[in-house]
This record gives C-alpha cells, sequence and structure tokens, in this order.
C-alpha cells in the first residue's frame, strides 16, 4: 500500500512546470450556493451584519472525511464563521481560521476566498474519544486561534492572533474581537446533522460607527442603545432557524429585527473551494532530494494526498526528477 505524504496548508507559489506535470484537478464536487452569504443591515441604527447558509456545501464538505458528529459540527462552524467575516473584508485573495491546541483535536484550518471559495480540514489525534456533547474547548484544548488574510506574493499577510478562550467557537471569536481594537462582534454559529444532512450556519452581527451612514447621526448614547437592542434581538435565533433550509435568508432576518426596519443587501455565493492541484503537488516533489524521494515511494509510485479534499495524487518515482543528494564528506 503506498505511504501518503501529507499536506494540510501548502503555499500557492507557483513553479515552473516539470515534463511530467499535468495541471489535471481532482474530481471533487463542483457545488456552489448562489445565496450562501446575506449581508443586511438595520437602517438608522449602527449595526450591520451577514447571515450564512451553507446549505448542502455544508454537507460536501464535512463528508470528505469520516470524522465523528462533534468533529464535524466544529468544522462546520468554522466554515461557516469563515465566510461570515471574510465576506466583511475587501481582499484579494483567502482569508482563513488556524486554530492549535493541545486536545483531541490539534489542529483545525478553514479557509474562504474572495470569490467565497470555501475548504476545511481537521485533524483528529489518534484513538481520541468525543463525547456527543462536546464543546469546542473540550475538543481543542489549551492553544491559539489565528485570523489571516493572505494578500498574495506581493504583500505581507494581515494575521491577528489571541489564545484560545470560551467554551465555544463563537466565544472564541468574541474574545478575539473584544481584545482587538476593531469595532464590536457577536456572533451566533450552528452546525449539525439534519433531515437534509449536514448544515452549517452562522450570523454575524457588527456595530459600526454613527448610523452606518443610513439615516441622521445618533448621540453615543443612541448607538450604545441601538446596539444594545440589536443583541438582545439576534440572542432570540435558535440552531433549528439557522439551520431551516426551508425558512429563507430574508424572512429569518424579518422575524428577528422587523422592529429595527432590517434591509438586505445583494448575496454572495459560496462555493466548494479546494484549491489543490497536480502541478502545485508535483513541483513540492521537486525540492525534495533523491534519498527522501525514494523514502517515500512504495512500490514505485509516490502518493500526496490533499487533506483538504482528501484526493490521492500519484506520481511515478522514475518521472520525479527531485534535487540532488546532500554531498557528504566533503572537507
Amino acid at each position: 500500500m503506498a505511504t501518503s505524504v501529507k499536506h494540510a496548508y501548502l503555499a500557492s507559489i507557483m513553479v515552473e512546470l516539470p515534463a511530467f506535470l499535468d495541471s489535471t484537478r481532482p474530481k471533487v464536487p463542483d457545488l456552489s450556493v448562489p445565496r450562501g452569504v446575506t449581508p443586511f443591515y438595520l437602517p438608522a441604527r449602527p449595526v450591520r451584519g451577514r447571515l450564512v447558509r451553507l446549505g448542502p456545501l455544508a454537507a460536501t464538505l464535512l463528508s470528505r472525511h469520516r470524522h465523528p458528529a462533534p468533529v464535524r459540527a466544529l468544522l462546520g462552524q468554522a466554515l461557516a464563521l469563515a465566510a461570515g467575516l471574510s465576506t466583511a473584508l475587501k481582499f484579494n485573495g483567502s482569508f482563513s481560521i488556524q486554530i492549535r491546541g493541545d486536545g483531541p483535536i490539534p489542529m483545525l484550518v478553514v479557509d474562504c476566498t474572495e470569490d467565497g471559495a470555501l475548504r476545511g480540514y481537521v485533524r483528529v489525534s489518534e484513538g481520541a474519544q468525543f463525547p456527543d456533547d462536546a464543546v469546542a474547548r473540550q475538543l481543542l484544548g489549551d492553544g491559539y486561534i489565528a485570523f489571516t488574510v493572505d494578500h498574495g506574493l506581493d504583500r505581507e499577510p494581515s494575521q491577528g492572533i489571541v489564545a484560545i478562550e470560551g467554551r465555544t467557537l463563537a466565544e472564541m471569536a468574541d474574545y478575539y474581537f473584544s481584545t482587538s481594537e476593531q469595532l464590536p462582534v457577536r456572533l451566533f454559529l450552528a452546525a449539525a446533522e439534519t433531515a437534509s444532512g449536514w448544515r452549517a450556519s452562522a450570523l454575524v452581527l457588527e456595530r459600526v460607527a454613527g448610523a452606518g451612514g443610513v439615516g441622521p447621526e445618533l448621540s453615543a448614547a443612541e448607538q450604545e442603545e441601538a446596539w444594545h437592542t440589536a443583541c438582545l434581538l439576534a440572542e432570540t435565533i435558535t440552531v433549528d432557524e439557522l439551520l431551516d433550509d426551508a425558512l429563507s435568508p430574508e424572512r429569518l432576518l424579518y422575524r428577528l429585527f422587523h422592529g429595527e426596519g432590517v434591509a438586505v443587501s445583494r448575496p454572495r455565493t459560496l462555493s466548494f473551494g479546494c484549491r489543490c492541484s497536480r502541478q502545485r503537488l508535483g513541483g513540492i516533489l521537486e525540492g525534495f532530494n533523491q534519498d527522501d524521494l525514494d523514502h517515500m515511494a512504495v512500490e514505485g509510485q509516490i502518493v500526496m494526498t490533499c487533506e483538504f479534499c482528501n484526493f490521492d495524487f500519484r506520481f511515478a518515482r522514475d518521472d520525479v526528477a527531485g534535487r540532488p543528494n546532500p554531498t557528504e564528506g566533503i572537507i
């Protein structure tokens, strides 16, 4: 059986295409959700937000690996969170959330591009047990959570890192925003297996300056009261409402904020977004020396597995040139 060379978060460095490679993509689902993110705002209130509904995209993303239900639920929440936060930013590249801890899940990575392409990966410790009611802190333990905007090769990434605090993923993200210099944010996350399959959702509420550019300027006291009211209304949302495909985003937002005159903006599309390719992985193999490549090969084959989409790329050892072995014994 071939040995798999695992990769979880590969750099997007393009290399010259070797002759033996092609750019064939794996046969992963061509799936998009046209109304994956619904932006909204409260006119004359310092409040805006996004409602994220992954719909069938959640089932597809969470089925790439056979993880226990609590692990899938955490990954689903993280995917919804990444979609909800990234769509508030103006960038070209990708927005990622990476969590590293000392619990049974030592690493979780999700990212979303500016076009709404989502992917995620979670590493599970061998032999770990997961109670059905396990919360994020039990799964992750102590560690850190990093929020990163990767602008591409021409700019340095923008990153914020904070220690893991809180029981749930929403509380962990809330802690990051409460300790940063950004405006207040409230988050509500849900992911579970429903009658329609796995679903994941997020409600992101943000406080903005003044009246958000809509309506007369408010005093500081009026702004604080409007934000407090919006948070109280948002707290009435239930997991069933977040995950119900039959409940439209507009209807749900009206149910929550009709007294505040909620207005909806143009929805954003989300899609299955693994960006692995044979060309990229082949370029990585070319960076290994001959001895390393020989060690990787089993019966003349090297297998590289994309941990995001769980697809195996197979390379014939004889086709990979690699680097010369280090010269030893030179005086």
